[in-house]
């Protein structure tokens, strides 16, 4: 009698607990989020939203890797989970819980909206890990809003305080800028709809193959980049960078650098694959703003005093150096982008770690405050170290394997020009780095300060950016290889 209605519900069930395992780390996430928001409603809950938000960090770190090997395509195929999505959601998850980490005290960010910090800080990451899954123009364009809209409010979250305002005027830039850079977004996509009659980028692929070549097509598709250009602070959609780094808190600064990068080249990936190997245009296109963003960063750097405002021309630069790995238009470059572009997630948040510990009640930080850092904190100085040389693209670091699998890979595509100058803007790149690493282990102007007294969670930071750093940089192979495997076909 019972065995018809069980016959009839095994599917579903099994459909449903497909369904949970595949789509798990977003499901984790958006409970924790809802949770924040509860906890948002009562007054002073500062402390409670950080523990909160931990523990729903450390949570979606694990869903991430329980789902690691699920395959599915949901919503009408608009969201895919492959390989390709939940690596990246393992490095997002990663870096959201070293942010939590690292804004466990949140010094400067005033006490009333400190809890709301934390539940746009989630709203945000939640955003994030939709986008890498996402496949359709309509889910990529919600979910990349839902990342970006949290940012623009933490920004003004930032304490006044006296002859330091100008953080509403950061949080306007940053919003005019993203608002910009996105309608230009959609009307490009508007373009490539138009063509193919979809909006499912896998289909679009193959219905942009006949017409590739024409004009319209080229400048939809370069329209369609701007939005991820934005996040990635590619010349000419950089003028926000530094100073939102600047405006923005310590804390706000290491997201906004490090998270929405990751989830904006793997986007890039997306779209650039919707351009065969030999269209030429598109590929002196990327090579026209690699070049112009590598020396604008790099120069303008060099004569940078607060070391977040370097650490965001530094970041234009290293957006350039990123996109060699797209001119080739091959999936070795692909593949080296994201790989460079995970390890740049791990060497700027290495940077802002130190930035938070030695900043003055959540201050700004200039370059000759870390004077004598090495006597005030041995263990910051060394993540300092193992960050600055990893930027700056020194051996046995991943800055300089992920320098070298980008470059090979547009070396093989016989892009000769664009190699030579990323190597030169690479050796331009090291004058202000140095600068850096002199203040911190030869500079004596605050060698008579007081130590800095280091809380576990500073301690376990450090320690996992050390390790992931050195690790990626002496034996990268095992991540270029399932980077590899992993990318969309």
């Amino acid at each position: 009698m019972l065995k018809a209605p069980i016959l009839i519900l095994a599917p579903r069930y099994f459909q449903m607990t497909s369904f949970l395992q595949s789509f798990l780390p977003e499901l984790v996430l958006l409970a924790g989020t809802l949770g924040l928001f509860v906890i948002t409603l009562g007054e002073s809950r500062g402390k409670q939203a950080a523990t909160a938000a931990l523990a729903v960090a450390f949570a979606t770190l694990l869903a991430c890797v329980f789902s690691l090997g699920q395959q599915a395509s949901l919503f009408s195929d608009a969201y895919r989970i492959d390989a390709f999505s939940q690596w990246l959601k393992l490095v997002l998850a990663a870096g959201y819980t070293a942010v939590v980490l690292l804004s466990g005290r949140l010094p400067d960010i005033r006490e009333e909206v400190k809890a709301e910090y934390f539940l746009f800080l989630s709203l945000s990451a939640t955003g994030l890990l939709l986008l890498v899954s996402s496949v359709d123009i309509l889910t990529i364009v919600v979910a990349l809003e839902l990342s970006s809209f949290p940012l623009y409010l933490m920004v003004p979250m930032r304490r006044e305080r006296e002859g330091q305002r100008q953080q509403m005027e950061s949080a306007i830039k940053y919003m005019m800028y993203g608002v910009a850079a996105n309608g230009i977004m959609l009307f490009g996509l508007s373009y490539l709809f138009g063509l193919t009659g979809t909006t499912n980028l896998p289909l679009m692929i193959v219905k942009l193959g006949p017409v590739m070549h024409t004009p319209l097509a080229i400048v939809g598709l370069a329209m369609a980049f701007c939005g991820l250009f934005f996040k990635l602070a590619v010349f000419p959609f950089h003028f926000w960078t530094p100073d939102v780094y600047q405006g923005a808190s310590n804390e706000t600064a290491g997201l906004i650098a490090s998270l929405p990068k990751v989830a904006a080249i793997a986007v890039l990936v997306r779209f650039v694959s919707l351009a065969t190997p030999d269209n030429h245009t598109v590929s002196l296109l990327l090579t026209g703003l690699a070049i112009v963003s590598m020396f604008y960063g790099n120069l303008i750097a060099m004569v940078q005093k607060d070391f977040k405002r370097l650490l965001g021309f530094s970041g234009i630069a290293h957006a350039g150096y990123a996109l060699v790995g797209f001119v080739a238009l091959s999936s070795a470059g692909y593949a080296a982008a994201l790989f460079y572009i995970t390890g740049y997630m791990l060497m700027v948040l290495a940077c802002f770690v130190v930035i938070c510990r030695v900043s003055r009640d959540g201050t700004n930080v200039a370059i000759e405050e870390l004077a004598g850092l090495h006597r005030r904190s041995p263990l910051l100085a060394v993540t300092l170290l193992v960050g600055v040389f990893g930027l700056a693209g020194m051996p046995l670091f991943v800055g300089f394997m992920g320098k070298l699998s980008l470059l090979t890979a547009a070396w093989a595509g016989h892009h000769y020009a664009v190699v030579i100058i990323a190597m030169i803007n690479s050796a331009i790149a090291i004058y202000y780095y140095l600068q850096v690493i002199r203040q911190a282990v030869f500079g004596e102007k605050d060698v008579a300060a007081a130590p800095l007294a280091l809380d576990w969670s500073t301690r376990l930071l450090c320690v996992l950016l050390i390790a992931a750093i050195v690790t990626l940089g002496v034996a990268p192979g095992s991540m270029l290889a399932a980077i590899t495997s992993s990318l969309p076909g």
